[in-house]
């Protein structure tokens, strides 16, 4: 499968040295994504968290014990494999910037790109959403909601790539050169850390373009050759060892 290239890439650069873990992009994307809140969290059928924060191990025991939080979102891969299983159509990356898209009313719910996807990045919604009283009166009104039936997954806030577009219009501005600050996603906005750096990895002024090319930088299972635009950063060797299936004298990228 060919790298679909685009002029503009939209990518993220996670220091996993700066993650504490508190959650605050799990909840961000919850409220601005419309995922209703889990009933259950044990029951794997109604857990819904298009971020999701792993914790991660050196295995070793005090007071050599080290751990780091891991968030992970859709990897919006250069060749995803969801969308060539796709019977349907319904998930494609052809959108300038780089997008893996979503398009709920042609799903048919068989699951497909959930079996190819190497990152258990999506979610299939066995029940229809259901918000505590009062609060489906907050819901975001730029993100539709999700009926059963359905597979779902992290668009990095496409609503929001789509509104600073049209504001960039309104004030006459190249809607294909946004600045970094015009298009930030709820997990990188409410970060107290600023562990995510979000950027178009084309833009060598973007912060995001020059973090993804440090020797600390590394993205996850990327020997499967499916380029993500995921990028994740640690000078910790054990951290960025994790990142991938190594052996067990094979060096990373940043020894």
């Amino acid at each position: 499968m060919q790298v679909k290239e685009f002029k503009v890439k939209w990518g993220m650069v996670v220091d996993l040295d700066k993650c504490t873990g508190c959650g605050a992009c799990m909840v961000a994307c919850q409220a601005e994504n419309n995922i209703a809140p889990v009933t259950e969290g044990s029951n794997k059928l109604r857990t819904l968290t298009w971020m999701l924060v792993y914790e991660l191990s050196n295995g070793k025991d005090f007071p050599e014990h080290d751990i780091a939080y891991l968030p992970r979102p859709c990897m919006q891969c250069g060749k995803p494999s969801c969308s060539t299983v796709c019977p349907v159509v319904a998930t494609t990356k052809d959108e300038e910037g780089g997008i893996v898209s979503q398009i709920y009313p042609r799903c048919i719910g068989c699951r497909y790109c959930m079996a190819a996807c190497p990152y258990h990045a999506r979610y299939f919604n066995w029940f229809d959403p259901v918000w505590p009283e009062g609060m489906d009166k907050t819901l975001n009104i730029s993100t539709s909601v999700r009926p059963r039936g359905v597979v779902e997954k992290c668009t990095f806030c496409h609503h929001r790539f789509a509104a600073a577009k049209e504001k960039a219009r309104m004030e006459g501005r190249d809607p294909m050169h946004l600045e970094e600050e015009d298009y930030i996603p709820a997990c990188v906005e409410v970060c107290p850390t600023g562990a995510i750096v979000f950027g178009d990895l084309n833009n060598p002024e973007h912060k995001v373009a020059k973090l993804a090319k440090s020797r600390y930088a590394f993205r996850l299972l990327e020997r499967l050759g499916t380029d993500p635009q995921v990028y994740y950063m640690s000078k910790r060797e054990w951290v960025r060892r994790q990142g991938d299936n190594y052996l067990e004298n094979e060096k990373t990228k940043g020894e």
